[in-house]
C-alpha cells in the first residue's frame, strides 16, 4: 500500500510507459495511440493520480488566479458584484482574489498587476493610475473607469440613470432638489451630478443644492445634520444621494430627530443594495443590475486573457425602483 502521494513516475512504472507519455495522455490524449491511452488511464485510476494543476498553470504561463480591486470591501454594494465574478471564473478554473485599494499600499496592489501574481484584472476603482497598469496583465475595468486607460469596460449609465431618478421627483411635484454626491474626483460622482443638473435644468428648476458625501453611511448622516441646519422655508423637499448607503445614514438622522421620511423629506438612493428594501420607511432607487456586472466583467477579462484585444464598452441597463421613501411634497413651495 503506497503511503506518500502518487507522482507521475508511478503511473508510468505500472503502465510500462515514460512519464513523457504520462504527460501526453493527460495534456494530449488524441496524439497517442487508443492501447496506451488505455494503460496510462487504468494506471492512473489504479494509484489515484492527481495532475498538479499548479504544475501545469506554469507550463502554460498561467497562474490561474484573477485579482478584483475593489475600492472599499466594506461596502456591501460590491457583494453580488463579486459573486457575479465568481460564477464565472470558477468553472473556467480561475481562483478569485480580492484586493482592498483603501487598505493595501499602492505599491503591494499593483504587484498584483505583474503576470507572476495573477492572469489577469478586473479593476472597480477608478482612481488607480493608468500608467502602472499599462504594461501589465489583461485588464477589465468595472462600475467605474479610468479615464484615458484603453480596457473594456462594464458599467451603466450613470448620467442617465441620475435624470432617471431625479425625474420621478420632479415627477411627484418636488421643487427644490438636493443631491448629496459621491468623493470628490470620483468617475461615478461626476456622472450623476451631471445628470442630476441635467434633469432639473431640463424642467427649468434652480440648479440642485449639493451636499459633499463619499458614498458612506456616516456620510449620508452628516449631509442630514446639514440639511436639517437649513431654515425649513429653504430645505430643499426632496434628496437624491449617490448611493444607498448614503441614503440610510441620511434618513436615520432624519428620523432621530423627529421628522420623517417621506413626509418632511423625500429621499431617493442609488445602487438597490439589500438592506433598503427592508427598511422603514423602504428606500426608492436605481438598481444596478451588480451580478450581471460582475459576470460580464468576468466573461470580458477570461476573452481579454485569450486575445480579444477589443476596448469596448458593455452598458448595462438600471431599473427605477419605487419604494415608500419618496411621496408628493407636503405643501407646494
Amino acid at each position: 500500500m503506497q503511503h506518500h502521494r502518487p507522482k507521475i513516475i508511478d503511473v508510468a512504472r505500472l503502465a510500462g510507459v515514460s512519464t513523457a507519455t504520462v504527460s501526453r495522455v493527460l495534456s494530449n490524449p488524441q496524439i497517442v495511440n487508443a492501447e496506451t491511452r488505455r494503460l496510462v488511464e487504468q494506471a492512473i485510476c489504479e494509484t489515484g493520480y492527481r495532475p498538479n494543476q499548479a504544475a501545469r498553470n506554469l507550463r502554460h504561463q498561467r497562474t490561474g488566479g484573477v485579482v478584483a480591486l475593489v475600492p472599499d470591501l466594506s461596502n456591501p454594494f460590491f457583494s453580488q458584484i463579486l459573486a457575479g465574478m465568481a460564477a464565472v471564473l470558477a468553472p473556467a478554473g480561475y481562483n478569485l482574489l480580492i484586493a482592498d485599494t483603501r487598505t493595501e499600499g499602492r505599491g503591494s496592489l499593483l504587484r498584483y498587476a505583474e503576470p507572476s501574481r495573477a492572469d489577469g484584472l478586473i479593476v472597480l476603482d477608478g482612481s488607480l493610475p493608468a500608467d502602472e497598469l499599462t504594461r501589465r496583465t489583461p485588464v477589465v475595468l468595472a462600475c467605474e473607469w479610468i479615464p484615458g486607460f484603453a480596457a473594456p469596460r462594464v458599467k451603466i449609465d450613470n448620467r442617465q440613470a441620475a435624470i432617471l431618478a431625479v425625474e420621478h421627483l420632479i415627477g411627484l411635484g418636488h421643487r427644490r432638489i438636493a443631491h448629496v454626491e459621491g468623493p470628490a474626483g470620483n468617475v461615478l460622482t461626476e456622472a450623476r451630478l451631471a445628470g442630476t443638473r441635467d434633469a432639473l435644468a431640463a424642467h427649468g428648476l434652480p440648479a440642485p443644492r449639493v451636499f459633499a458625501g463619499d458614498f458612506s453611511l456616516d456620510s449620508g448622516r452628516h449631509a442630514a445634520t446639514e440639511w436639517l441646519a437649513l431654515p425649513i422655508t429653504e430645505r430643499p423637499t426632496a434628496v437624491f444621494l449617490a448611493s444607498d448607503a448614503m441614503a440610510c445614514g441620511f434618513i436615520g438622522e432624519v428620523q432621530h430627530r423627529g421628522l420623517k421620511v417621506p413626509r418632511d423629506v423625500s429621499v431617493m438612493g442609488f445602487d438597490d443594495i439589500e438592506l433598503v428594501s427592508h427598511m422603514a420607511p423602504a428606500l426608492s432607487t436605481i438598481r444596478q443590475p451588480r451580478e450581471a456586472i460582475g459576470r460580464q466583467a468576468a466573461h470580458r477579462l477570461i476573452a481579454r486573457i485569450a486575445g480579444d484585444a477589443q476596448p469596448d464598452d458593455t452598458v448595462l441597463p438600471v431599473e427605477l425602483v419605487l419604494r415608500a421613501s419618496t411621496a408628493p411634497p407636503a405643501e407646494s413651495d
